[in-house]
């Protein structure tokens, strides 16, 4: 019969088990972790006669004590003892730069990779990161998917309060649409909005607002998004609402005043609000040029609704102008252009 094996703990004054003869001692490794019995060989004993040693510690805890008790350095003290709160200004991590390194090591990954680094870089202020996507951009098209990734971070760039980090948005969701910045392309894109099926107008009135912004044929694009905003079916003059917001130039001011005016659908009148809100490519100077607009165009909608909704946000841009890009149909099968060319290679 084996023999019982003793608890693993024994108090002073307990009956000691007897030794098993046939069980070998093992060396005393003593416990693991911050209790730990092991000391080097230069350790302090608290029960040792090593008075310098005594010595060293008592006067650093008086210099510490010194230290504390002063009044600066208690206060940094405790600034430095305390968590991080939420509230605040924002406190650097790290410098935000793309170091050499970093840039060498992208050169040898995918077009998509390199898209959603330097997008997310960007969106999060990183120097240099808006500077490689406006190089690196014209040579990702036809090398991009739209993942739910890119997807994410391209609406995530265009809600950005960084218009320059929105116009990163714009160039990375051009490439990801393999649209070329060329006059070529600008009019396929016209004759779709114009003449084609309700989901390729919606993509090619988005896309035409992008190109403009971007410098192709800026005033043909506001002509035809113009032209658009008298459709009779709303989703139309929705993304035509869209397409002038993303060109962002002083004439697309008025006519998105006059959809906030007059427009029928609420929900069109809603995205004009947005459009000269917050959404889109105006600046804070062309938004709040817009306030003493609002009331020489007459009642648009009660006082107070305008004072709690669109004026803070004018002044300070918030939720409201959250921005919107037509992704349920971005995965359709309905094809950008008619023709075989693709719009990538100027066709």
């Amino acid at each position: 019969m084996p023999p019982k094996l003793s608890s693993m703990h024994a108090w002073e004054g307990d009956p000691q088990p007897e030794a098993d003869s046939r069980l070998k001692p093992t060396p005393d490794y003593g416990s693991l972790g911050p209790a730990s019995e092991q000391r080097s060989p230069g350790s302090i004993k608290p029960d040792g006669g090593n008075p310098r040693a005594f010595i060293a510690i008592a006067a650093g805890a008086l210099l510490a004590l010194a230290f504390v008790s002063g009044g600066p350095a208690r206060a940094a003290w405790t600034e430095i003892s305390q968590f991080l709160s939420l509230q605040g200004k924002p406190e650097p991590a790290s410098p935000a730069i793309m170091s050499p390194h970093e840039l060498e090591k992208l050169d040898h990954t995918s077009a998509q990779h390199q898209a959603e680094l330097l997008l997310e870089r960007a969106i999060n202020h990183y120097e240099g990161a808006n500077d490689q996507i406006a190089a690196r951009a014209d040579n990702w098209r036809s090398h991009l998917e739209l993942s739910p990734q890119l997807n994410s971070l391209i609406t995530t760039g265009l809600n950005s309060n960084d218009l320059r980090v929105r116009a990163a948005a714009i160039e990375v969701d051009l490439a990801a649409m393999n649209v070329a910045k060329t006059g070529d392309n600008m009019e396929s894109l016209i004759q779709q909005a114009e003449s084609g099926p309700q989901s390729q107008r919606i993509w090619a009135l988005w896309t035409l607002g992008l190109l403009g912004n971007r410098g192709v044929a800026r005033e043909r694009a506001i002509q035809v998004l113009v032209a658009q905003l008298q459709d009779s079916n709303p989703e139309i003059r929705h993304w035509a609402v869209e397409g002038l917001a993303y060109l962002g130039t002083n004439e697309t001011i008025a006519p998105l005043l006059q959809i906030f005016h007059d427009d029928p659908s609420p929900m069109v009148r809603e995205r004009a609000a947005c459009s000269l809100a917050q959404s889109g490519m105006l600046t804070q100077e062309q938004r709040r040029s817009v306030i003493p607009q609002l009331f020489a165009a007459g009642p648009i909608m009660p006082y107070a609704t305008l004072q709690a909704r669109i004026f803070p946000k004018i002044r300070a841009p918030g939720e409201i102008g959250i921005a919107q890009r037509p992704t349920k149909l971005k995965f359709s099968n309905v094809p950008l252009v008619h023709s075989k060319g693709s719009l990538s290679r100027g066709s």
